[in-house]
């Protein structure tokens, strides 16, 4: 039996959502390394604040128009960080407080970005929590109002060194503060399919919960606070994040070295998230190796879920399973983005690495094997049994450096 996001209640949705959040955190986890590695320290730094300058005020205006948030003031910007790939719950450990619709403060009693980065030494960690804190911070925020001003109050490196909390922040809004401009890689992300998609119209009044935040801000809130419906639409939001993440963290590359490092750095990333997503859904979704009928229902449920793979009305990959395990690949969005490389185009071009990825982190006997496409269908891989054990590949090796790899969401607190 094959699950898709359909299949699970609205406890289950909540934990997947909070998967999805920190797979899209990954996505910086498994790119950076290699920007570092080719590159040098600077240029990463560089990159990383193109990359969410570019992507994270437009997929901050999606979320608040998909949950009736809309507005200017400083409740609207924290609403937002509590659904942001950049911040996923717990691992980035984001409190906040509203003081005002002009004056807020936010503080992390935990970091997870902070552990990956404090082992590598102080200019790292000066280069993440200044250097590129300081414009992201403020770009994302301009999804709101331009005019607002994200500071710190201390930040890393800390001192003494197990300083709690690990950084702290004040937000204000000024009428008089200069506005912060969007950034032309902004504008060329606003333009693509990703960011106008249309997703599937839900019922987020169909039982408890929450049906949007239109409501007042919510300094403790859960996943499990929203409805099925409105938990189903943060899946997919979620999802396109990363995909919004992708192209503008490949198009700050292309734009200094080329499109040829862009694409391979690119297809690197890939690999990493897919292979560390797909595990931690097989663990989250008690999804085991058995016998092979039961193998292979675990690799399916796990590729429909991937979030490298969604939203499907973005991203045409489907799976067949009936007397074979076929995964398909059809005309989409996803592979239609002129001018802007996506993860999804290298599939389009056969290669089937960051699939094996995802299917060797249920099976590590399993690989996709180049199938014949159906009608209109782009490409299609079997997924095959009974092979030697696969090296797990360096690209995911790498990604699992990050504490978030192996982090453990705690579960809601019960009454």
């Amino acid at each position: 039996m094959v699950l898709d996001l359909h299949d699970f209640d609205r406890d289950q949705l909540a934990v997947l959502c909070r998967e999805y959040l920190l797979a899209g955190h990954l996505i910086d986890r498994a790119g950076m390394p290699h920007l570092v590695g080719d590159y040098g320290r600077e240029p990463m730094r560089d990159i990383a604040i193109d990359e969410w300058m570019g992507a994270s005020p437009v997929y901050t205006r999606r979320m608040q128009r998909a949950l009736g948030y809309e507005g200017d003031d400083v409740e609207t910007i924290f609403k937002g960080l509590q659904l942001d790939v950049g911040s996923p719950p717990q691992f980035m450990d984001f409190r906040m407080r509203v003081d005002g619709p002009d004056r807020g403060e936010f503080w992390l009693d935990h970091c997870g970005a902070l552990m990956d980065v404090e082992p590598m030494g102080e200019d790292y960690v000066f280069a993440m929590c200044h250097d590129i804190e300081d414009p992201t911070f403020d770009a994302t925020a301009l999804a709101t109002n331009p005019r607002a001003a994200v500071r710190p109050v201390h930040r890393p490196p800390r001192v003494p060194a197990d300083r709690h909390p690990h950084c702290h922040w004040t937000v204000t809004i000024d009428p008089a503060t200069e506005p912060v401009v969007q950034s032309a890689l902004t504008d060329r992300i606003a333009a693509t399919r990703a960011a106008s998609v249309v997703l599937p119209a839900r019922d987020h009044h169909d039982g408890d919960g929450l049906p949007d935040y239109h409501r007042p801000f919510d300094p403790d809130l859960w996943l499990e606070d929203f409805s099925r419906g409105a938990l189903l639409t943060i899946a997919d939001e979620v999802c396109l994040q990363g995909h919004l993440l992708v192209m503008s963290f490949v198009a700050a590359v292309a734009d200094r070295y080329g499109d040829g490092d862009a694409r391979a750095i690119g297809r690197k990333q890939f690999i990493g998230v897919a292979g560390v997503a797909a595990r931690r859904l097989a663990r989250c979704l008690s999804l085991e190796p058995g016998d092979d009928a039961e193998t292979l229902d675990a690799i399916a449920t796990v590729v429909s879920l991937h979030p490298g793979l969604r939203p499907h009305p973005y991203v045409d990959v489907r799976v067949e399973h009936g007397e074979r395990l076929v995964v398909v690949l059809g005309a989409c969005d996803a592979i239609a983005e002129e001018g802007l490389y996506n993860w999804i185009d290298v599939l389009a071009a056969g290669d089937a690495a960051p699939l094996d990825a995802i299917v060797q982190a249920v099976d590590a006997r399993a690989r996709c094997v180049a199938a014949e496409a159906p009608a209109g269908a782009l490409a299609a891989w079997e997924v095959v049994l009974g092979h030697d054990r696969a090296a797990k590949p360096a690209e995911v090796v790498l990604t699992e450096f990050s504490t978030g790899a192996d982090f453990v969401f705690r579960p809601r607190p019960t009454a």
